[in-house]
């Protein structure tokens, strides 16, 4: 049965679990998907660049639209599942701010090859998205905007729109990796070097000290 639903392209029997072909599929899709959207990327040439039968493809995952979901599942939910945590942590507001700032700014880092594909997802629709955005984005800006008003409400931070200030925050930290191409043509060279991405980071938290956190709150 299983070797027909593979000759068929079907989903029926799909394995559950992992298994080296799906993650090579999955790491081929990263990069096609990145560079070349949901719309150019070929399932075709993914299969071939993960070296596995073009018929696997359609065998764990259906469709190219699952593909890509499962793509992005893959690099939101262990992000989510730190961030979340560190999120709820009682600890005063600032410092769990900037330690969630770090978290999100490291994240973002590590997958700088994929800003194109982040940046993609972000001004995507329909109901691939919104699933996305219920399971992933949500209870992470929810949490984000608790923790801004729990700062605010206890004076470490400035009284303002909690929500559009954690929009300015990400912002901050978004913005650098999907305009690198046109950061570097303007002057800014190496934008992802050791050295930069450190700089970088530091900037986004120093600017987050000083228009954010009250006059009251010391500023290391």
């Amino acid at each position: 049965m299983e070797s027909k639903a593979i000759s068929e392209g079907r989903t029926v029997g799909r394995p559950v679990g992992h298994s080296p072909a799906r993650g090579a599929i999955l790491a081929a899709a990263e990069r096609a998907f990145a560079e070349r959207g949901l719309a150019g990327a070929r399932t075709v040439s993914i299969a071939s660049e993960a070296g596995v039968n073009h018929a696997l493809v359609f065998y764990y995952f259906g469709n190219k639209e699952s593909l890509y979901e499962a793509v992005m599942e893959d690099h939101f939910a262990g992000f989510n599942e730190q961030a979340l945590e560190v999120l709820a942590d009682p600890c005063p507001p600032g410092e769990v701010l900037l330690r969630y700032i770090g978290l999100h700014f490291d994240f973002v880092s590590r997958q700088q090859r994929n800003s194109q594909l982040f940046h993609q997802s972000l001004c995507a629709r329909g109901a691939m998205m919104e699933r996305l955005v219920r399971k992933y984005f949500l209870p992470r800006n929810q949490a984000f905007v608790r923790l801004l008003q729990r700062g605010m409400k206890a004076g470490e931070f400035r009284r303002g729109d909690a929500q559009q200030t954690a929009i300015s925050i990400v912002a901050l930290i978004v913005f650098y990796f999907s305009a690198a191409p046109v950061i570097q043509m303007i002057g800014l060279k190496g934008a992802f070097t050791e050295a930069t991405l450190k700089r970088r980071k530091e900037e986004v938290l120093d600017f987050v000290r000083h228009g954010l956190f009250s006059d009251s709150i010391s500023k290391p």
